[in-house]
């Protein structure tokens, strides 16, 4: 029950991070963001396995430095590390025997079929696609000064992208999975 709590937590605040960046009239208050986010990331890590561990306390001590900075330009760049440390996962399991989608298929289907190996291949890559043009966009915002653009994308158009891309995912998993059975 905890687990979910600070997942949904971190959801929240990971939604909200841009978009109070956004609307604050106080900037103070974009300081104690990157702790709570930081402290939420923590604890999330002691419930983990242990390779989620290390990711979930990366993360927190990323906003550790975040927030230890006290910098506004050092907030900007918190979707880039998560779109990269996202990008370096999914990337990194493409050279291994499983990629991460296939590890996520498996829970579901422990026999997958070679067809369905050779399916969750093109879907790791077609996230890694996504994390890719998530930084390059991020980055393009900071690079140009856009900064309500920035919060715009990161905090409501990149989280539409990656429903689109899951639901259309789905959708095309369900005729795969048509075609082979």
């Amino acid at each position: 029950m905890i687990k979910v709590f600070i997942n949904l937590l971190l959801t929240l605040t990971g939604i909200a991070y841009p978009i109070i960046w956004l609307f604050a009239n106080n900037q103070q208050m974009l300081f104690h963001l990157p702790w709570i986010m930081a402290v939420l990331w923590a604890v999330k890590g002691c419930f983990q396995q242990q390779g989620q561990r290390y990711f979930a306390w990366s993360i927190a001590l990323i906003l550790a430095v975040v927030a230890f900075t006290r910098s506004i330009e050092t907030m900007f760049w918190y979707p880039i590390i998560i779109n990269g440390l996202m990008l370096s996962l999914f990337g990194s399991s493409l050279w291994s025997e499983q990629t991460v989608v296939e590890r996520l298929a498996r829970l579901q289907t422990p026999d997958l079929n070679e067809a369905g190996v050779r399916y969750t291949r093109k879907v790791t890559q077609l996230w890694c696609g996504v994390f890719i043009v998530n930084i390059l966009i991020t980055g393009a915002a900071i690079w140009l000064k856009f900064y309500d653009f920035w919060a715009l994308y990161t905090g409501v158009i990149s989280y539409c992208v990656i429903g689109v891309v899951m639901a259309g995912e789905w959708l095309v998993r369900q005729k795969v999975k048509q075609h082979y059975e």
